[in-house]
């Protein structure tokens, strides 16, 4: 793929449907959380620095009041980016024509032999039966 199409789409942006199968792959891999905050970082970053800059150049505020104003936009944008991640790349996978919950999906097939064995590897330790 194209590096300039890849910063686009961890920019937000949206890529033709010719590459729905490296969307699912994004949102369903082994990293996903991991690229789903970056994507959320390159979103929220600017955003929180115009309007600490805005708040020093354009009223007068002064910077650390701006700085702590920016801050607290950051926090806040990105706990709600991820509060909402599988629900978010869900929805992103629906603008592909995947049907609604395919990553949710996608991801519990990906994990759902290692998490037989963690499951049994715990009943062996703690559903022993005492008797």
């Amino acid at each position: 793929m194209n590096p300039a199409l890849k910063v686009w789409y961890y920019a937000g942006g949206r890529l033709p449907l010719k590459y729905k199968q490296f969307v699912y792959d994004d949102v369903t891999g082994p990293k996903w959380l991991l690229r789903f905050t970056v994507r959320s970082l390159v979103q929220v970053t600017p955003l929180t620095t115009v309007i600490a800059l805005a708040l020093v150049f354009g009223l007068g505020s002064s910077w650390p009041l701006a700085i702590a104003c920016g801050g607290l936009g950051f926090v806040v944008g990105l706990y709600f980016a991820l509060s909402y991640a599988p629900e978010s790349v869900d929805h992103r996978l629906t603008k592909y024509g995947y049907p609604r919950g395919s990553a949710t999906h996608g991801r519990r097939e990906r994990n759902a032999a290692q998490d037989r064995e963690k499951q049994a590897k715990y009943d062996a330790v703690w559903r022993r039966s005492e008797g």
